[in-house]
C-alpha cells in the first residue's frame, strides 16, 4: 500500500484544505505513513502570519525532505507565497503549489492519472467537529498582516455545494460542524453569511453549528437573530478583538472601534445569558503604550472570554506596519503576553464558575473531555460513552483545566 504524510501549520482554512488532501489520496488508494515510516508522497501545508510560523514551516519541511527522499513532496499555502526561493532551497524534489492552484494540488502532483477525486471533505480525521471552508481570500489589508498578498482576494463557495459538504460529513456520523474562511463575514455566493448560517442551519442530522471567526462589525442584527434562534447554532461566536485600544484598532486598519466590540457582544449577551465569546488579541503592536495595553485587559475583565488565543506582534514584510515607528521591544511583547495569558486564565475560570451546579449536554473529543454548546470545556469522567457521543452531565466543580462534569442519570 502507497503511503502518505501530510503536514499542517496554521489556521482552520489550511485543516479543512489538508484534510482535502487526505480524502482524496486515500481515494487514489493511500493510507496515512505512521511517524516511524517512509512516505510516498508528502504535503506540507505552510503558514506565514508570524515569524515563528516560517520557522516551523521550514524546520518541518526539512524533516520531510531528510526522512522521506524517495517521495514526491508538495509545498504550498502562505509561505509558498511569501518565500518560494526559500522553499526550494530545502529540498531538490519539492514541487511548490501557490495559493491560488492548492484545490488542483493533487491534479499537479500526479498530471499523468487519467482523472482525480473531486476536492472535498469525507471527514475530519482525529477531530470531533469538522471544519468546512466556505470562503477563502481577504479585503481588509490590516497593517500587520500579509495574508491579502498571499492568499489574494476574497471569494466564496456556493450556499448549495457548502450544504451538500455538511450533508456528507453528517451521514458520516459528524454531529458540529464550524463554519470557517479566511474572513468569513466576507461570505458572498448565492447570499450573504446569515443565508449561509440558515441554510446549513436547516441540514437533518446536524447537532451543532458554529462560526469560526468574524469581526464584531460583521454581527448585525439578521446574523444575531440567525444565530441565536437556529435550531442547530451554538450560543457562542469567535469574535475577533485584536487590541483594545482605539488607537492602536486604527493603526492596524481595524474597521470598529472597542465600544462597537462591547456593543455587540452586550447584544448578544442579553439575549441570550448563557452566550460566550472567544476571541483574538495581538500583543505589542508598533506604538502600543502601557496605556493601550491596559485597555486591552480592560476589555478582558469586562468581557471574560471562554477562550484568548494571544499572538505577539510579528513584523511581516510587504505590510505597513513593518515600516511604523516605535517598534516595541521584545521583551516587552513578551511581559505583557504572559500578563494577558494570566488575566485571560483568571477570567475563563470566573466564567467557568458561574456554571457549576448546572446541566449540560457535552460533546465528548478526545481523553474524556469536551465542550458543551457554548464552548466550555468540561472534563468527563470516565464511562461507557465514547468519542463523538453528546451525553448529558450535571457540571460538579470547577478547575484550571476545565469545568468536571458527572453523567446525568435523569
Amino acid at each position: 500500500m502507497k503511503k502518505f504524510k501530510i503536514v499542517t501549520l496554521g489556521c482552520r482554512t489550511n485543516q479543512y484544505e489538508s484534510q482535502g488532501y487526505a480524502d482524496q489520496l486515500r481515494a487514489m488508494g493511500y493510507e496515512p505513513a505512521t511517524d516511524s515510516e517512509p512516505a510516498d508522497v508528502c504535503i506540507v501545508n505552510t503558514c506565514t502570519v508570524t515569524e515563528s510560523a516560517d520557522s516551523s514551516s521550514r524546520l518541518r519541511i526539512r524533516q520531510l525532505v531528510r526522512e522521506n527522499p524517495e517521495a514526491k513532496i508538495a509545498v504550498t499555502g502562505c509561505m509558498a507565497e511569501s518565500a518560494p526561493n526559500v522553499i526550494t532551497t530545502l529540498g531538490e524534489n519539492i514541487h511548490l503549489v501557490p495559493n491560488k492552484t492548492k484545490e488542483q494540488l493533487i491534479e499537479q502532483l500526479f498530471p499523468d492519472e487519467a482523472q482525480w477525486p473531486e476536492f472535498r471533505i469525507q471527514a475530519f480525521d482525529g477531530h470531533t467537529r469538522a471544519f468546512v471552508k466556505v470562503q477563502d481570500g481577504c479585503n481588509s489589508f490590516c497593517t500587520y498582516c500579509i495574508i491579502p498578498y498571499v492568499r489574494g482576494r476574497s471569494r466564496s463557495r456556493p450556499i448549495a455545494e457548502v450544504v451538500a459538504e455538511v450533508q456528507g460529513l453528517v451521514a458520516n456520523g459528524y454531529k458540529e460542524v464550524v463554519i470557517t474562511g479566511i474572513n468569513v463575514g466576507d461570505f458572498d455566493n448565492g447570499g450573504r453569511l446569515v443565508d449561509l448560517v440558515r441554510a446549513v442551519d436547516g441540514v437533518e442530522g446536524l447537532k451543532r453549528l458554529r462560526i469560526s471567526s468574524i469581526d464584531p462589525d460583521e454581527v448585525d442584527d439578521a446574523l444575531q437573530e440567525a444565530v441565536l434562534n437556529g435550531k442547530h447554532t451554538c450560543p457562542s461566536m469567535h469574535i475577533v478583538l485584536q487590541a483594545g485600544s482605539n488607537v492602536t484598532l486604527k493603526r492596524m486598519n481595524r474597521k470598529y472601534t472597542k465600544q462597537i466590540f462591547l456593543d455587540t457582544v452586550e447584544r448578544l449577551k442579553k439575549a441570550k445569558p448563557e452566550f460566550t465569546v472567544t476571541t483574538d488579541v495581538i500583543v505589542g503592536f508598533p506604538g502600543e503604550t502601557e496605556a493601550d495595553f491596559a485597555e486591552t485587559l480592560d476589555v478582558v475583565r469586562a468581557v471574560k472570554f471562554a477562550k484568548i488565543h494571544v499572538f505577539p506582534y510579528s513584523v511581516r514584510a510587504r505590510t505597513r506596519a513593518a515600516l511604523y515607528p516605535n517598534q516595541v521591544p521584545k521583551p516587552v511583547i513578551e511581559e505583557r503576553k504572559q500578563r494577558l495569558l494570566r488575566l485571560a486564565e483568571k477570567t475563563a475560570f470566573d466564567l467557568r464558575a458561574e456554571y457549576v451546579g448546572r446541566t449540560a449536554e457535552v460533546l465528548l473529543e478526545e481523553n474524556g473531555e469536551g465542550h458543551t454548546d457554548n464552548f466550555l470545556k468540561v472534563l468527563v469522567e470516565p464511562g461507557v460513552h465514547k468519542k463523538n457521543d453528546v451525553v448529558r452531565c450535571v457540571l460538579t466543580e470547577n478547575t484550571p483545566e476545565g469545568l468536571i462534569g458527572r453523567y446525568d442519570s435523569n
